[in-house]
């Protein structure tokens, strides 16, 4: 295939993953298997592969987002992106009224959900979108056009192309689901991080991530519901002109209505203040807006507001209930969360009974103790929270919380890194954390058992078959084949696979357990220096911490792993099976990289990074995240980001792949 019959055929396949996006994430009616989606993407990735120089920037490839930004530029809004004013009783929605009626007298307005996320905008040139900007203060906002391209639902060129929509402007909310917000935030916690008070809050902060890659991993989504510009003189009402809008591509509000009274717009109101609970984002109000274009004008605007505008806001809802007791709640990372079990009480739609107390430093602030009257909200309508503790009604028999130096769960010693709010138990064989370190044990690039998947790690750890690393080795064929879809072809090659992974570096084998800050870096650089666990479990936090590329924060986490006696244990059961637990450092004489510095930017055709890296370890060099003037060399593939541009800039030594395989004397 030459280059002019490649880039037919992949505007033809770029134009089929936009429709079935379209009807996948704006119209959520999918006409194709996820399986034959992902074939039709495979064969774009291949093309842009085979033909770089096609690639463009509204390409579905490309969604994923590249290399971190250094920084947003500023946008100059034209027209300003103003905001509405507030009212909060139905009474205030009639003034509204009466104040449009002094300038027109029949008067249509559409209503729309007040939808809680963060106001951008989107321009399109030529039918394709090429910036995306935050609000600001109106006047100036943020350049975050890379992070926008990562929402699925932003059409990154509109389907039907209509020459009268080809360079315009739309606006709408970027937002969270009630779902992703909940799974954002207990990643937070169990990793430690202070949570998102609401959705709001997490949208506008994953706009500003400098890392589109994180961006994307958050899984926005976007309503539009303004064209601050009509483009055409046929596009006179707002509710005509949102219906050519979805039908072009883009993800309107849904459930919007018009009224032609104030009365049906009240009633609409009071409907959805129970509805919205339902949604599966979330709706702090709605928004009431004169549909006539030609009104809008005739109306005008204050200073900050348009007069044809207007959000009615609904009341936050809250609730009083009585902290019964606090259990503790051990997430799969191991960090141990206060949770507060209530007296039942409905708030929002739902009962509640339990609410996260989030770490014990909340607990403190706020001074909640078990039998006070508290004041609960959802955060953002999703997630239970206390508010505030009312005094006035503390009882006598008060207790204070006092964090639990012990597991509550497999009793286990628990630690507190300085850096950190929370509290962890660091028992690798924890019961609360079996599933997610069982995954991590089988990974490709730890121990790389194959069959060992995350469907299987759950029916191992259900049928009470696998309870830690060592029970792995223990497995008998009689057990496995009785185990639902488990033929005998399967159960030999997970058993084969069991059996293979004896034979893992050691160094391997350490990254396996998922101590915390140990990644296969890490890992590499504690074996060069330790080489058998036995002297690594001896050794001081100052004779790690010195290691160049660990630091105290990996001292601290090796050190408290091996204070605990469970992971004491089980090394000893798996080095009883095989496990390799030592490395002879002084056969390596054939190391060409000693002592050489390497970065990698870009994507590699024969490794992936983690392979590249361990190469380059296990032949004497070391790998760093950043690019300085000490780098020796940087390793770039396709598509390299700002690490190759300041490798040219500092005078670093950049190689190719085709370079790296002479220098490491592997044949390709």
């Amino acid at each position: 295939m030459n280059k002019a019959q490649a880039q037919k055929h992949i505007e033809r396949l770029r134009k089929e993953i936009n429709y079935h996006n379209y009807r996948y994430y704006v119209l959520n009616d999918p006409i194709i298997s996820d399986f034959e989606y992902d074939k039709i993407l495979k064969q774009l990735i291949e093309l842009e592969k085979n033909f770089p120089e096609l690639i463009t920037p509204d390409s579905p490839t490309q969604r994923v987002g590249g290399e971190p930004i250094k920084e947003f530029k500023s946008v100059i809004h034209s027209p300003q992106m103003l905001s509405l004013d507030n009212t909060y009783s139905y009474d205030e929605l009639r003034e509204f009224d009466n104040r449009i009626k002094k300038t027109v007298s029949n008067i249509n307005y559409i209503v729309e959900q007040k939808i809680d996320g963060v106001a951008v905008s989107l321009k399109y040139a030529d039918s394709k979108f090429v910036q995306g900007a935050t609000r600001g203060d109106g006047t100036t906002g943020d350049d975050v056009t890379v992070n926008l391209r990562t929402i699925k639902s932003i059409p990154l060129y509109i389907l039907q192309l209509d020459k009268l929509l080809k360079d315009f402007e739309v606006r709408g909310e970027v937002f969270l689901t009630k779902k992703q917000f909940a799974q954002l935030n207990q990643e937070r916690e169990e990793q430690g991080e202070s949570l998102f008070a609401n959705p709001r809050n997490a949208a506008a902060g994953s706009l500003k991530i400098l890392d589109p890659k994180i961006v994307a991993s958050r899984k926005l989504d976007i309503f539009i519901h303004t064209i601050p510009i009509p483009p055409a003189k046929k596009f006179t009402s707002d509710c005509r002109t949102l219906e050519v809008l979805k039908d072009t591509g883009f993800k309107i509000i849904p459930h919007s209505n018009l009224f032609n009274s104030i009365e049906k717009v009240i009633d609409y109101c009071t409907e959805w203040d129970e509805k919205r609970h339902e949604l599966p984002y979330e709706v702090d109000g709605m928004v009431v807006k004169v549909d006539d274009y030609a009104t809008r004008i005739r109306l005008g605007e204050t200073g900050k507001s348009p007069r044809w505008a207007v959000a009615y806001k609904y009341p936050p809802m809250q609730a009083t209930t009585k902290v019964l007791d606090v259990i503790f709640s051990v997430g799969r990372t191991g960090v141990v969360t206060p949770v507060a079990a209530m007296d039942p009480v409905f708030l929002s739609g739902s009962t509640i009974s339990h609410s996260t107390l989030h770490n014990f430093d909340e607990v403190a602030r706020k001074d909640i103790r078990i039998n006070d009257t508290v004041i609960i909200e959802k955060a953002g309508e999703v997630i239970p929270q206390v508010v505030k503790v009312i005094i006035e009604k503390r009882p006598k028999n008060t207790k204070k919380l006092r964090p639990p130096t012990k597991c509550p769960v497999c009793h286990s010693k628990i630690f507190r890194e300085a850096d950190e709010v929370a509290i962890r138990c660091i028992n690798v064989s924890c019961p609360a954390q079996i599933k997610g370190r069982l995954a991590h044990f089988s990974y490709r690039s730890a121990m790389d058992i194959n069959g060992l998947g995350f469907v299987m790690v759950d029916t191992l750890v259900e049928k009470g078959l696998v309870k830690d690393f060592a029970d792995l080795y223990f497995l008998k064929f009689k057990d496995l084949i009785k185990l639902e879809r488990m033929g005998e072809i399967s159960v030999q090659n997970l058993l084969d696979g069991i059996e293979k992974s004896k034979n893992q570096p050691y160094n391997r084998v350490l990254f396996a357990f998922g101590i915390r800050h140990i990644g296969i870096h890490a890992a590499h650089l504690l074996v060069s220096r330790f080489p058998s666990i036995d002297k690594l479990s001896k050794t001081t936090f100052d004779d790690i911490s010195c290691i160049r590329g660990i630091g105290p924060t990996v001292a601290e986490s090796v050190i408290n792993f091996f204070k605990d006696k469970e992971n004491r244990q089980l090394i000893d059961r798996l080095k009883m099976v095989g496990l390799r637990f030592s490395e002879d450092i002084t056969k390596k004489t054939d190391q060409p990289l000693i002592n050489k510095s390497f970065v990698l930017t870009g994507g590699l055709k024969n490794y992936t990074r983690e392979q590249a890296s361990e190469i380059i370890v296990n032949l004497g060099g070391n790998v760093s995240a950043s690019v300085s003037k000490k780098t020796d060399f940087v390793l770039t593939g396709t598509e390299p980001g700002t690490k190759f541009a300041k490798a040219k800039a500092l005078g670093v030594k950049i190689i190719s792949e085709d370079d790296f395989v002479k220098m490491i004397k592997i044949k390709k």
